[in-house]
């Protein structure tokens, strides 16, 4: 220690010594580290592995969700069709009824027209008689 200006081997000991017990802290603080970035996992693969199946759930659920969601919504087509359809329909209808209230309307109408003429030709048969005897009477 003397001829070489140095620290003794007891001092070396010692410094080295601390040094091993910083780098041993050290790495206690990383594990603990590694640790929590493990969420409690022994492993990394274990962490990973517990991830992707968590992942994979996720994923799972979102495709089911998607599914039903889809199905809801072709459901909900359907229907939308279905009513459209019944509503044609009855539009329909109501378009056939009216329809047919005007050709019943117009036969009556023109029904109506051929009694008119009728009771016209009448009236005035009536009051060429109705003229004749007056005139008969009246002579």
């Amino acid at each position: 220690a003397a001829a070489g200006g140095g620290l003794s081997l007891r001092e070396e000991l010692t410094v080295l010594g601390r040094q091993v017990e910083d780098a041993g802290r050290v790495l206690e603080g990383i594990g603990k580290s590694i640790s929590y970035d493990l969420d409690g996992e022994e492993s990394y693969s274990s962490y990973l592995r517990r991830e992707s199946a968590q992942i994979s759930d996720a994923y799972s659920s979102s495709d089911r969700s998607l599914s039903e969601l889809e199905g809801k919504f072709r459901q909900g087509q359907e229907q939308g069709g279905r009513e459209e359809a019944r509503l044609g329909d009855s539009f329909l209808g109501l378009l056939l009824h009216a329809r047919a209230l005007l050709r019943e309307t117009r036969h009556i109408s023109s029904g109506l027209r051929d009694k008119h003429d009728l009771l016209a030709l009448t009236v005035r048969s009536h009051g060429a008689r109705l003229s004749r005897l007056k005139n008969d009477y009246l002579r």
